[in-house]
């Protein structure tokens, strides 16, 4: 049932369901994937996100009746304009941070505009995450697909409306969209610009992470995640297939467009969920919790409770632990964080952290709040408060991100950035407790 007030958008019941939709009554076969003759005379096409046997709940396929099947294209050239080299990236334990990215002054549509901060594994492996920042100035005029993986994107600045073979979806700052690994689409831009984060999942697809003690309810609630309803574009004339295979892009032209999908059905679908709908949990109590209980969604590897990625919010929410040191303590730990910022400030820095900007922590890196918001911290009245006017997030993950040649030798790369925690002094006193 459509419970959302845009007729372009079904309300997802859960992960891993059956999800429907037609643009024409009856185009969708009653009790049969792929009978000899369609409704319509229609073209049944699968688009699997997984391998065939995988268990049954962690399947992601879906069946698509379309005007034309995607094998109806010409041969994919090379194209002469190349994305930026994301392969060969540094190795280096530095803490890294950077400055928001410009919008560019050349006409640049987002798949032009992608710019590669860091990556742990290659697109012919099936795990790792590759991380970028895009910027866009121009809607795109032709379509795309990633055959390298799927697509988590989070806006910082401008709208986008996402045109995709199952239907448009439109997403802006403070909300997420997922494009499944083959899904073609095309990214209007609703506000002149556009700049934001992206993640590039080559493992398992992204799912809700188990609550476990937690219960039943609480942090991404399945019901507000959000899958288009069908619509179909019918139309001849040329249109650019461009698809990114191996970190390069190839293309070739169509007589018609390929988002002409009448009908799916299928549980691998694009989904776009709104951050500020995140149920936030904490202590009631005393101490600061991991920031594993600000999950949204999970990649999970073959290792039960290690990630190959995590996506982590750290929304607006109430701090009301007693006798507790309240920012995110001093860390080590395993995972590898790449954090954005896309609203206001992050309550572990005082400056040198704003929207758009982003930072780098690998394993073991020791890490926490700058010397200003530690002398705060223990200095505070511990009465509640709520954080407010903030939305910060973590691309986390279990392997180690070598940051690109790019993101290394850009200006917007901070040279002083360990200065931040150089100024914590020593308060030791044997003879007081």
């Amino acid at each position: 049932m459509n419970r959302d007030p845009s007729p372009d958008l079904h309300y997802l019941s859960g992960f891993g369901n059956e999800f429907t939709s037609e643009a024409l009554p009856g185009a969708l076969p009653v009790g049969q994937n792929s009978p000899q003759k369609t409704p319509y005379g229609l073209y049944a096409e699968l688009l699997s996100g997984t391998a065939f046997t995988m268990a049954r709940h962690e399947l992601r396929r879906t069946w698509m009746y379309r005007i034309r099947p995607s094998a109806a294209h010409p041969r994919f050239e090379r194209l002469t304009r190349q994305p930026l080299n994301e392969a060969g990236g540094t190795i280096t334990p530095n803490r890294l941070r950077w400055n928001p990215q410009p919008i560019p002054q050349a006409p640049t549509d987002f798949i032009e505009g992608w710019l590669p901060m860091a990556a742990n594994g290659p697109a012919n492996t099936p795990g790792g995450v590759s991380i970028y920042i895009y910027s866009a100035n121009r809607s795109m005029e032709r379509v795309f697909f990633n055959a390298d993986g799927e697509l988590l994107l989070v806006p910082e600045q401008g709208r986008l409306r996402l045109a995709t073979e199952l239907g448009v979806m439109q997403v802006g700052p403070l909300e997420i969209a997922v494009i499944p690994r083959g899904m073609k689409f095309r990214v209007e831009l609703l506000d002149g610009h556009a700049r934001g984060y992206l993640a590039e999942n080559h493992g398992a697809p992204l799912r809700l992470p188990d609550l476990g003690p937690i219960g039943s309810n609480g942090l991404a609630n399945p019901r507000d995640f959000e899958t288009p309803v069908a619509a179909y574009e019918h139309t001849t004339g040329p249109v650019q297939l461009v698809q990114k295979f191996l970190g390069e892009h190839w293309a070739c032209e169509l007589q018609h467009s390929p988002l002409d999908v009448v009908a799916w059905h299928g549980s691998n679908v694009p989904y776009k969920y709104d951050l500020r709908r995140f149920n936030t949990l904490g202590t009631v109590s005393f101490d600061h919790p991991d920031p594993s209980i600000f999950t949204v969604l999970t990649s999970p590897t073959s290792v039960h409770g290690l990630a190959n990625m995590d996506f982590v919010i750290f929304p607006p929410r109430w701090m009301v632990a007693e006798n507790t040191f309240r920012p995110p303590w001093f860390h080590r730990n395993l995972m590898n964080e790449f954090m954005g910022l896309i609203d206001g400030a992050y309550d572990a820095k005082a400056e040198g952290f704003v929207p758009g900007g982003a930072s780098l922590h690998s394993v073991m890196s020791a890490h926490g709040p700058d010397a200003e918001t530690c002398d705060r911290a223990i200095a505070a009245e511990l009465a509640p408060h709520k954080i407010e006017n903030t939305m910060a997030f973590m691309f986390e993950t279990s392997q180690v991100l070598r940051p690109s040649q790019y993101a290394m030798s850009c200006p917007q790369l901070q040279a002083d950035y360990d200065s931040c925690w150089a100024t914590l002094p020593s308060t030791f006193n044997p003879n007081r407790r």
